[in-house]
């Protein structure tokens, strides 16, 4: 008998980053109500689920990501009450909502590390990881560090306690300390307190970091790649030696018996190979991985040098996904997130004679791949990049972090180095949400954290709403057709053009069902050499940006199309 097909894989996902998208109090600051307040937006966007960057209490030294409690709201958001109204809201409207869960560290203001931190006689001291100086090092000197790892944000990995006099790990900010997941009472607190939000009624976790819990226990030295979001020394943690053994027990403690739950894990450095072993069903570890592989794809050598896209490299990197996940495991689909430059402006063209046909064709390429796609706030209307003009209007730890090193450190020039951040810096995605023409586009009343995008008077929610044409309806449709065509979520996937740095072209296959999506990436008008191409031009045109193409299949500047045609089963 066919088994069904587990309900996410049908599914779209929003990504709701909280301080930026809506605030109701005016402090500055988005919040839960705030939320609440757009709950019919998303649903009219037809979204399955909702992931929710951290709410959690935080001294908000990454934004959240450096959790004090686990089991409570930040106030900045509200409080558990408020939460509870938002979760009833979300499922009132057929929506799931999921909760972001941080556990490779938590805050060094978390009560675990507070005791941990406390003596070296702590009963939570091996909760973390401390370590003493190099043998024959002063402690607190530079070079006895007790090993030669660096942090994604800059700096040791190691940073030194004076009350006890060892060093405590971070593979990011000094604020983070790592948990140690060799400790078997850490790992019981965690699946505890994650059992408590799911029996609240969240309706599962995006994993940060999650391939990370795991260290090689010997701690090794390793060489290091400036270049690298993660050096060679990431060896020692990346996909570490139980990783796979703590993601099943997880999955044992917390997830068995709950089938309506989502588990995605964020995996930087994750191979196509590992992917697989994560997220087989039949090994019970993960749902779906968030891969950086096509994320990097612009990345050089050089950090500090903008790279051109490749849209043949990039071709190849999500056609090997494609290929490696086709008989086991599942893809997650995205181009942008909390920590990634805006699509439109990074792989599209946010110029205004192309910004709202290259968004319109990202998202046809992206939602036809099989896989379940993740759309990041604001990026179903279309925003952009920010204009960034100095090191000043920066709030990104990691790009200030960076900057530092490469301005102070390296001695790069400040303009070359504002140059790359103004492209690739995390904060482009974290201006506030563009709801109106308003002052501060209707996200505050007050003034908000991160300045707000200028262009909000012409990109925005309430105009596009009323505009048949926009983006926000064009994703309206994508959507639906995911929704509503099964070829979409379960058809084979095959590549065509691979060598064309112009057109994105590829098939989907169910039964007697074949689909043709073609995405042209170019500012010019492209034809596309590819096989039948008259017969398909008289197929049925699901879905486009731009009016039909001619019989040749020449493409407009940034236009998507969809065919369907039903083919010999």
């Amino acid at each position: 008998m066919q088994t069904m097909d587990p309900w996410w894989k049908s599914a779209v996902v929003y990504q709701i980053y909280p301080r930026s998208f809506a605030d109701a109090d005016g402090d500055g600051v988005g919040d839960l109500r705030g939320i609440i307040a757009h709950l019919d937006h998303l649903a009219g966007l037809g979204v399955d689920v909702i992931w929710l960057s951290p709410i959690y209490p935080s001294p908000q030294d990454d934004n959240g990501y450096d959790i004090s409690d686990y089991q409570d709201i930040d106030p900045l958001f509200g409080d558990l009450d408020v939460f509870d109204e938002l979760l009833a809201g979300v499922h009132a409207r057929g929506m799931k909502l999921v909760m972001d869960l941080v556990v490779n560290h938590s805050s060094d203001e978390h009560p675990w590390f507070l005791e941990s931190r406390s003596d070296k006689a702590s009963p939570k001291r091996d909760w973390y990881w401390w370590r003493p100086a190099r043998e024959g090092m002063e402690p607190g000197t530079p070079g006895a560090e007790p090993t030669n790892w660096t942090a994604a944000f800059g700096g040791s990995a190691w940073e030194f306690d004076d009350k006890t006099g060892e060093y405590y790990l971070h593979l990011f900010s000094r604020k983070q300390p790592d948990l140690n997941w060799e400790n078997e009472e850490v790992r019981q607190a965690v699946h505890t307190m994650m059992r408590w939000w799911l029996d609240r009624g969240v309706d599962g976790f995006r994993m940060d970091v999650i391939n990370l819990i795991s260290k090689d226990t010997a701690l090794p030295d390793g060489p290091v790649a400036g270049t690298a979001v993660f050096p060679e020394s990431a060896a020692g943690y990346v996909n570490g030696p139980r990783v796979h053994e703590f993601l099943h027990e997880m999955h044992e403690e917390v997830f068995a018996g709950r089938d309506a739950v989502l588990t995605v894990g964020e995996m930087p450095g994750v191979t196509i190979e590992e992917a697989v072993r994560f997220t087989d069903p039949r090994r019970r570890e993960l749902d779906m991985v968030f891969q950086f592989d096509h994320v990097w794809a612009d990345r050089g050598d050089d950090p500090w040098q903008l790279v051109p896209l490749k849209l043949t490299r990039l071709k190849a990197i999500l056609g090997r996904w494609q290929a490696g996940l086709a008989e086991h495991g599942w893809n997650s689909l995205y181009w942008n997130n909390h920590d990634q430059p805006r699509a439109v402006s990074r792989y599209g063209d946010d110029s205004p004679a192309h910004r709202v046909a290259s968004a319109k064709m990202l998202g046809t390429v992206l939602h036809m791949h099989r896989g379940t796609p993740y759309v990041y706030q604001g990026e179903e209307l279309g925003m952009t990049n920010y204009p960034f003009e100095t090191i000043a209007d920066f709030r990104d730890i990691e790009s200030l972090g960076q900057y530092a090193e490469a301005v102070e450190r390296d001695g790069r020039s400040p303009e070359e180095v504002l140059t790359v951040l103004r492209a690739r810096g995390r904060d482009n995605a974290r201006t506030p949400m563009q709801w109106d023409a308003s002052p501060h586009a209707g996200f505050t009343t007050g003034r908000p954290w991160l300045a707000v995008n200028p262009n909000h008077t012409r990109i925005n929610a309430a105009a596009q709403r009323d505009d048949p044409d926009s983006t926000y309806h064009y994703y309206r449709r994508l959507i639906a057709l995911r929704h509503t065509e099964p070829a979409v979520v379960d058809g084979d996937f095959t590549m065509l053009l691979p060598h064309d740095e112009r057109l994105y072209a590829f098939t989907r296959r169910l039964g007697a069902t074949e689909l043709l999506v073609i995405g042209n990436f170019t500012g010019r008008r492209v034809r596309a050499e590819i096989e039948d191409a008259a017969a398909w031009s008289s197929a049925e045109l699901l879905l486009t940006n731009e009016a039909a193409p001619s019989a040749d299949l020449t493409l407009a500047p940034w236009q998507a199309v969809v065919y369907r045609r039903t083919v010999e089963a």
